[in-house]
């Protein structure tokens, strides 16, 4: 017998293993997805025409995007083995790491960046076995640190969509349009509450989008030429095992941005696990360490078959809170609809057509969000001079390298291709530093002599 869902205290649904009707968890599970659905999309979007790949690589690369984070979002709700968390944890494509991808495109094409990210894959697992070793050495502080340099690295790259338009558009098309998403989503988010806000992003690309319409810059002849239904017609990515210059310069990069994934999902599941029963509970380690292992599973798959990293998404969280329902059934309901959007083109090709200077405005309110988060974090932990140091020198070192304006010509003749990421040069500063203080820290020393009565 199914259980009665018509109780209507607020929190009659806050219980994961509840079997709430089909129809309910269908609809919520297409809620979610619409929440989740453009950036995932975008991201791989940015990422590969950024990089100038071809468009059937890129088109590829966006479907087995949708498919991974489809199938991991399911392996998270039903947990197999030690494999999942056991509760909604949604899952889409990582913000944080457009930046590198692009270089490893650029340095090596897909088969580059397919062995990056098996690396990467591989060390978030073993991150998940040793998290206690790794939490003593990854303080928040250099967290912090490689978050607020995430921006730093992307935003070059966002900046230059804003110029990405149909030659012939008007000139103020692309500024109008960037404008409008900006401030529909700034403003939402600032004066709106509950369900309204988390659409904020949503409708600021939905209006924005409108809005170059009419300047030209939405591809509607993209859409009207996609099919209904379909494949996707895959690209095998291929593997670089040369593991040269563009490999272990890029390898640190790709290893701090498995860090921050990873400290993401915990985060994540921490926090869902707080918000899914009636009353607080102490969160479930072992329930952390496998909602990470099905991350790495997916990053696996995602450097297989030439995707970009995957990662926590807080939508589901959010949801759970407004609605008063975490049954798992909703995460495998968002997890086949994102899996279904891969095989309907005719919808891929509407989120395609976006203009570059709307994607650019979307990033930029996202990476903004990605920037605050990592001062919080960092003020969090409690600031003190020496932390203030720390913070401050790392990142304007990651922001000199970035920038190429630090002894540039010795730098690009030497270490360049190990140092020229401002999340590399200053995540490795902010290293350094903290493993100089704790040596440096004066030693306890202990006296011990006899009682004499």
């Amino acid at each position: 017998m199914s259980e009665d869902t018509s109780n209507t205290h607020p929190k009659a649904g806050l219980n994961p293993d509840k079997k709430i009707p089909l129809i309910l968890a269908t609809g919520l599970g297409i809620q979610l997805s619409g929440l989740v659905i453009p950036g995932l999309v975008i991201m791989p979007i940015v990422v590969f025409r950024a990089a100038e790949q071809a468009e059937s690589v890129m088109l590829w690369a966006v479907s087995a995007s949708l498919m991974i984070c489809g199938l991991v979002s399911i392996l998270q709700a039903i947990r197999v083995g030690r494999i999942g968390a056991g509760y909604i944890l949604v899952t889409g494509t990582s913000g944080a790491s457009l930046a590198i991808c692009i270089a490893a495109l650029n340095e090596g094409g897909t088969a580059l960046l397919a062995v990056l990210m098996l690396v990467l894959a591989l060390f978030q697992i073993v991150f998940s076995t040793q998290l206690s070793l790794f939490r003593r050495i990854l303080t928040p502080t250099i967290m912090g640190t490689v978050l607020m340099l995430t921006p730093v690295t992307v935003m070059p790259i966002i900046f230059d969509q804003l110029e990405n338009v149909p030659a012939g558009a008007p000139p103020y098309a692309a500024p109008l349009s960037s404008l409008i998403t900006i401030l529909v989503i700034v403003a939402m988010v600032l004066k709106t509450k509950g369900k309204l806000r988390l659409w904020a992003p949503v409708i600021g690309i939905i209006l924005g989008s409108a809005f170059s319409g009419v300047f030209g810059l939405y591809d509607i002849d993209r859409i009207a030429k996609s099919s209904w239904f379909g494949f996707p017609k895959m690209h095998w990515p291929g593997l670089d095992l040369s593991f040269g210059p563009a490999f272990w310069g890029l390898l640190p990069a790709f290893l701090f941005i498995s860090i921050v994934c990873t400290i993401q999902t915990i985060s994540g599941s921490i926090a869902v696990q707080g918000v899914s029963w009636p009353s607080p509970r102490s969160a479930d380690f072992r329930k952390t360490q496998g909602a990470i292992a099905a991350d790495g599973i997916g990053n696996i798959l995602s450097g297989l078959f030439g995707a970009i990293p995957i990662g926590f998404r807080p939508y589901g969280t959010s949801m759970i809170e407004l609605t008063g329902i975490s049954s798992r059934r909703i995460g495998v309901a968002y997890g086949i609809v994102i899996i279904a959007l891969a095989f309907f083109p005719k919808g891929l090709a509407m989120i395609l057509a976006i203009p570059g200077p709307v994607t650019a405005a979307f990033i930029t309110i996202m990476m903004a969000t990605i920037f605050i988060i990592g001062i919080r974090i960092v003020v969090q932990d409690g600031i003190d001079y020496r932390k203030g140091v720390i913070v401050g020198v790392s990142f304007w070192v990651g922001v000199g390298f970035q920038n190429g304006v630090i002894f540039s010509d010795y730098i690009s003749e030497h270490i360049g291709p190990y140092l020229n990421n401002g999340m590399v040069a200053g995540g490795l500063t902010a290293i350094l530093l903290v493993l100089f203080v704790d040596l440096t820290k004066p030693v306890s020393s202990r006296i011990e002599v006899e009682l004499a009565l």
